[in-house]
């Protein structure tokens, strides 16, 4: 028995050690680190990399020549053999390939590079992405160990802990909504480069191409605009609420978990 309070003690002393922690770095993170990045990403904003008027400049080459046109002769435009080549052509052809494309095996000019311009943007971006969500992660965590526990009437400071760690949750899931949007954007760029491969005549599969680039281009500036109003908005709503986070009752008598 005497053991098992003896190990009762340490968890409980390990447990304490690892809510003082999280309380020091939720304070930290709310007073000091939210102002300061948000100052960071609205000083990013500025940037000329996020600033380009004209998004030619971030065009990438597609480095896939159109090759010369294959002309029949004019024998198989007779009788059977055309018939034969036609039926050829369309048993070839599956599911939405209505007409025969170009048999890829290696790209002339050896890999298909990216964009390098939203790479390097994207690159400068994700650390951003990854810092938000885990930081609120901790100070979702901090409000979460401030909740009492449960017990009839006063619970309006309650309901404003949950409001904060709703609030925390819903900024955590936009910000990971990001990471799938990049995932997704090279995922698309990849498919309509195979179809140019694939397709090297068709001068609109080209177009779609520098159009989603611009479009990530925009949006990865929006992303940015996203992370600094999330920082204002967690920084000013916990400090407008601080006293009822950290005492949620005004009962001398409430407990914490």
């Amino acid at each position: 028995m005497h053991s098992l309070l003896k190990v009762d003690n340490e968890l409980n002393t390990k447990v304490d050690a690892f809510r003082e922690r999280i309380t020091g770095e939720a304070e930290n993170l709310v007073a000091s680190f939210f102002p300061n990045k948000l100052l960071e990403l609205d000083n990013f904003l500025k940037d000329p990399i996020l600033n380009i008027c004209e998004l030619k400049e971030i065009h990438s080459e597609i480095n896939l020549t159109v090759p010369d046109p294959i002309l029949l002769s004019n024998h198989l435009h007779d009788g059977l053999e055309a018939q034969n080549a036609k039926k050829r052509i369309m048993e070839d052809c599956t599911g939405e390939d209505k007409v025969a494309g170009t048999k890829v095996f290696v790209m002339p000019g050896g890999m298909m590079k990216s964009n390098a311009k939203l790479v390097d943007l994207i690159e400068k971006v994700k650390p951003e992405i990854r810092t938000l969500i885990e930081k609120c992660n901790t100070v979702k965590m901090w409000v979460q160990l401030l909740i009492p526990r449960i017990e009839d009437g006063n619970n309006f400071g309650v309901s404003i802990q949950e409001e904060t760690v709703a609030e925390l949750r819903t900024v955590e899931g936009e910000a990971a909504s990001y990471l799938d949007q990049i995932s997704g954007y090279y995922i698309t760029r990849a498919k309509l480069v195979s179809k140019i491969a694939k397709y090297p005549h068709v001068e609109d599969y080209r177009r779609t191409v520098t159009e989603i680039d611009e479009k990530k281009y925009i949006s990865l500036k929006v992303i940015v605009s996203e992370l600094r109003n999330q920082y204002v908005t967690l920084h000013d709503m916990i400090l407008k609420n601080i006293d009822k986070i950290k005492k949620p009752r005004s009962s001398n008598a409430e407990a914490l978990y």
